[in-house]
């Protein structure tokens, strides 16, 4: 089974432009995600998906590999979904370029579904959440299950909500890594975007509205993970990176 990862990069960022060349300990955010994806021992090749020349020479500057996509993308899953096309791939893995904390075991953990006969269209992550402060943060993405474990709904509310709060309530983020046989992924490419796609801001509901199900998969990795978005979250990653410097050192 051929195994691509694909990292979408573009420089104009709403918050923070230029977010996947800022310094971080020494190196661009996105050659941290290239390196940690590229440990990853499920992929068979891992590349850039950018429409910026400055971006284009930086990934090349490392010995990373880019291709080069149309700026007129509206989401990431699309830039991703270009490069496949032209790519011998049965499975392939969107992985965001904002989060440079990435543990390859992630990777490894969103694949796994796809080796079932037959394999899902489309799996993705997710990570229970025990601090309640996340439970009504837009910026933490939620998501329920039906009981084979796919996806229900996602959104940036709570869900679902504990008018009743038994022992079965559970609250579980989405963890940003998408996997998509090619098949899947170039028809989600190829849909308008959905009215609760529009509504909540979250691409994956595109997928849902338009029937096509999503395998959830718990991960076991107790990384933390850290989209970088604000200034804010840039300096709680570089303070996470460079606490985790000194503790490999032995220091």
């Amino acid at each position: 089974m051929r195994i691509y990862g694909i990292i979408p990069a573009r420089y104009k960022s709403t918050r923070l432009e230029g977010k996947p060349l800022i310094d971080i300990l020494g190196k661009p955010m996105i050659q941290h995600v290239y390196e940690h994806a590229r440990q990853s021992q499920s992929l068979v090749d891992v590349l850039v998906a950018t429409d910026d020349d400055r971006i284009r020479r930086v990934v090349e500057g490392f010995g990373g590999k880019v291709v080069m996509t149309s700026s007129r993308h509206n989401s990431g899953t699309d830039r991703v979904a270009e490069v496949a096309e032209n790519l011998d791939a049965d499975i392939v893995l969107n992985i965001q370029g904002d989060e440079p904390l990435l543990d390859p075991l992630l990777i490894d953990e969103c694949v796994r579904p796809f080796h079932s006969d037959p394999p899902p269209p489309s799996a993705t992550l997710v990570k229970r959440l025990h601090r309640e402060t996340s439970f009504s943060d837009p910026a933490v993405v939620k998501v329920v299950a039906d009981l084979s474990g796919r996806a229900l709904y996602f959104s940036r509310s709570l869900i679902p909500f504990p008018r009743t709060k038994t022992e079965d309530f559970a609250v579980y983020e989405h963890i940003g890594i998408y996997g998509y046989t090619k098949a899947s992924l170039l028809k989600f490419s190829s849909l308008s975007p959905t009215p609760l796609e529009r509504v909540e801001g979250l691409e994956m509901l595109r997928t849902l509205e338009h029937g096509i199900p999503i395998q959830l998969v718990e991960t076991r990795c107790q990384c933390e993970l850290v989209s970088v978005d604000t200034p804010a979250d840039l300096e709680r990653v570089r303070q996470i990176m460079a606490r985790l410097a000194v503790r490999s050192s032995g220091q």
